[in-house]
């Protein structure tokens, strides 16, 4: 078998992995992007990029092209369906923190896109759709990645080997570490309609967090559609992607569900988990391979890039300028750490916003958010929270 020779290969052409390779790429690494897929998947799950995103991908030049592509969404809604409370949150009060004071509504799959078109380009970069990393081997020098395709199996030598490749990540099976965490007793559901929603509740934002009793719901605008999210707990797979259920559904947010049309229906898992490592001698783990959480604050796929810029500034450093490798242990301690400090708790908090009933503890966060929305200086520490600034200094503070 022989034996193709690069610097790193990254498993997976997501977000995450397309934003890594073209990191590494513009640092003069050579690099494969292998990606199972024949294309980019379009994962409808992450749609949301944070302001501290928008600048990291500005240094890949990608940034304007999003936004051209996307909806700016200053402001977001926490909504009580109950009694119509809306509690309004605008990032145009951190625009002295940011050049982005603003979330971008795009679907992701748009900028694995773009950034996988600019690295078949590269003369350094080797885009790879329709290989998927099945086993890897690594030793003192490098890792022997075996990525297998149409018509056989290729062998890879590397330095390093990033895992981007999902929640089901083949790297961190074959790392044998293990995947700390739970998963929600119910599915969720997505529905997505051009259906004009806007219309229907004057005053909506592009993006609103519904808190209910009985179904809580999520409403995300994107360029061309709605995305609604709602909790499925125990209804069938059939029911659940029923004309019946969708009815239900936009009944409940404007009166006439059955004159709604849908493009996709869609129901997944949800999970709360990080793995006990994210690196491992010279193979690393970012994003959904190193940690899940629930998508209510939209941090997922955010953190997913964050990781990729943490990992790969090292990497730069110890391919580039000769840096020791204990660098990979510092992007384990300052990535961890902030998934489990900021990522996991923000998300059960925001979840546990979202399903709360009319009972105490409901009311007391509710109250909790009525202080912040009040409060000139709370508010600005919680935006700048859900912005995900606080992760990103915590992870600085780190040595």
């Amino acid at each position: 078998m022989q034996t193709r020779r690069t610097q790193v290969v990254v498993a997976g052409a997501g977000p995450v992995g397309s934003v890594a390779a073209t990191y590494l790429s513009r640092q003069g690494i050579d690099v494969i992007l292998a990606e199972s897929a024949m294309d980019s998947a379009q994962d409808l799950r992450a749609s949301t990029f944070h302001p501290p995103t928008l600048e990291m991908l500005a240094t890949l030049g990608v940034t304007e092209r999003l936004i051209e592509t996307g909806l700016k969404a200053p402001v977001y809604h926490w909504r009580d369906r109950r009694s119509g409370e809306i509690l309004s949150f605008d990032l145009t009060e951190i625009a002295d923190v940011t050049a982005y004071p603003f979330r971008v509504q795009c679907e992701q799959y748009h900028l694995s896109r773009m950034l996988a078109d600019t690295l078949e380009a590269e003369e350094n970069t080797q885009v790879r759709f329709g290989h998927r990393v099945v086993y890897f081997e690594q030793d003192d020098t490098g890792v022997d990645v075996y990525l297998e395709h149409a018509t056989g199996i290729e062998k890879v030598r590397a330095d390093y080997l990033i895992g981007a490749d999902g929640a089901n990540s083949i790297v961190r099976k074959w790392l044998n570490v293990e995947f700390d965490g739970f998963t929600y007793p119910e599915r969720f559901l997505t529905l997505s309609t051009a259906w004009p929603i806007e219309d229907a509740l004057p005053g909506l934002a592009k993006v609103n967090y519904v808190s209910d009793p009985d179904e809580w719901q999520v409403l995300l605008r994107v360029p061309s559609l709605w995305r609604v999210l709602v909790p499925a707990p125990e209804e069938s797979e059939a029911y659940l992607l029923s004309d019946e259920k969708k009815n239900a559904v936009f009944d409940g947010i404007m009166g006439d569900g059955a004159a709604v049309t849908t493009g996709h229906r869609t129901i997944y898992r949800v999970h709360q988990r990080v793995a006990k490592r994210f690196h491992k001698g010279r193979v690393l783990l970012v994003g959904d391979a190193a940690h899940l959480n629930n998508p209510l604050g939209g941090f997922g796929m955010n953190s997913g890039i964050h990781d990729a810029f943490n990992a790969c500034e090292k990497l730069s450093a110890i391919i580039n300028d000769g840096a020791s490798a204990d660098l990979l242990d510092l992007y384990d301690r300052q990535r961890r750490t902030v998934t489990f400090d900021f990522t996991q708790r923000q998300t059960i908090e925001n979840m546990e916003i979202m399903r709360g009933g009319q009972d105490e503890a409901h009311e007391r966060r509710r109250d909790a958010l009525r202080i912040l929305a009040s409060d000139p200086e709370k508010r600005r520490s919680y935006l700048l929270r859900q912005a995900m600034y606080d992760s990103i200094g915590q992870a600085a503070a780190i040595s």
